[in-house]
This record gives structure tokens, sequence and C-alpha cells, in this order.
């Protein structure tokens, strides 16, 4: 395998490779052992095989950390269908341009190899071979408290665009990245529960963007700035 990373997690080496349909055995035993593990398993989408071997055959990529021979963990950006669930109509995106949308998809990282921010450096390594000939923007969503995914957008500098049902009834934060502009500089800020989803919108309609959070008295606190 062709390596495109090579780290140590403590005193263990690992390496990051692109992934391809002859990996689907082993995505998919880990995408089971890491549900499987989950305190709160709502706040994974787990991929079928069909979503799986979509992305694996040209429609987006997939990396993956191995440990010698095994599957550690994996991350994903898809080339999503163009239909009326596209985020780039949340997010403001022409239709023109919804072929030059990617969507972070679904990130595992085993059990037994967490706390070294590995999920970090596979963002890291999978945001830098995005081709930018061909990709202008990033979308995502992710679930109200679901706390280290969300601390995973912020940390690339993706920005919140919505708080809405997507997927029938599922309320999600609908997150965005321009991959051409720098943010712009804001002047107005409000800090909002992240449980207060009406003000949120409220906030959202009106051209607010949530760019951070913090923790403060056992809340979660979203940043809106504008």
């Amino acid at each position: 395998m062709k390596k495109i990373y090579e780290g140590m997690l403590g005193d263990t080496s690992f390496f990051i490779t692109e992934l391809t349909p002859q990996h689907l055995q082993q995505i998919e035993e880990l995408q089971v052992e890491v549900y499987g593990a989950l305190e709160d398993q709502s706040i994974l989408q787990p991929l079928s095989t069909e979503e799986f071997d979509y992305i694996l055959n040209g429609n987006g990529m997939m990396i993956g950390a191995y440990v010698e021979d095994e599957l550690i963990a994996f991350r994903a950006l898809l080339n999503p269908p163009i239909d009326e669930e596209h985020l780039g109509y949340d997010c403001g995106i022409a239709e023109n341009e919804f072929n030059r949308v990617l969507y972070q998809e679904i990130s595992n990282v085993s059990p037994k190899y967490r706390g070294y921010g590995l999920q970090k450096t596979l963002a890291t390594v999978v945001m830098n071979t995005i081709d930018l000939e061909k990709y202008d923007y990033v979308c995502s969503t992710v679930k109200p408290y679901n706390i280290p995914s969300l601390k995973d957008k912020f940390s690339q500098d993706l920005v919140i665009k919505g708080l809405k049902i997507k997927y029938e009834d599922k309320l999600r934060y609908i997150f965005y990245k321009d991959l051409r502009r720098e943010l712009p500089v804001f002047t107005e800020k409000h800090v909002i529960s992240m449980g207060d989803t009406t003000t949120q919108q409220q906030l959202l309609k009106q051209g607010y963007l949530g760019t951070t959070m913090y923790e403060e008295n056992n809340d979660w606190f979203i940043v809106y700035k504008k």
C-alpha cells in the first residue's frame, strides 16, 4: 500500500493510505467495532455496503490509518448525487456549482486508538488531498451535542450555515467551507446555548455563521458571528 502519511501513536508507528474496494471488508468490520462501542449510537449514521462501494468506486475518496496490517481508522469524502437533499441548497451554493461540492462523510477510529488525535490527523490529510481544480466547497452535517464531531468540524475552519431537520427526522447542524476564500472579518457576535434551536435558526436566517463552541456551567455554547 502506498503511504501518504506516517506518524506515531505513542510508541506505535502507523501510516495512512488511500482505500480501495479491496479494503471494504476491513472498513465494514471497523465500523461494526466503532458503532458497538458507542454509548449513544444515535450520533453515528453507519454507511451501508452500497454507500461504501459508491465512494470507493470513484465517487469521492477514503483514507485509512493502519498499524501494520490492521485498519484502525478511516475517513471519507463523498461526491454526492445531486438531489433535493443536497446540502448545497442549505448552504446557498448555486445549483450549477453542486458538482464542485464534497461532503465530509463518516469518520471512524478504533476504540483501542482513541486519545491520539487520529481523527484530526485524518482530517488534515484528507482535506489536503482534495483536487482544487475539481472542487470548491466542503459540506457536512452533525448532530447537536455530538461534541467530538462538532470540535472536528470547527478545527478545520468549517462554519455552521444551517440547523434543520435532515434525513427525514434528524436535527442537524449543516457545516460549510469555501475552499477558495478566507472567512470575512466579523463585527457582530452572539453566544447561544446549543439547546436553543429557535434562536440559532433565527440568527442563521439573518446571515450569522456558527464559528466556534465552548463549554460553561455544564452546557455547550455556539458562537455566532456576522
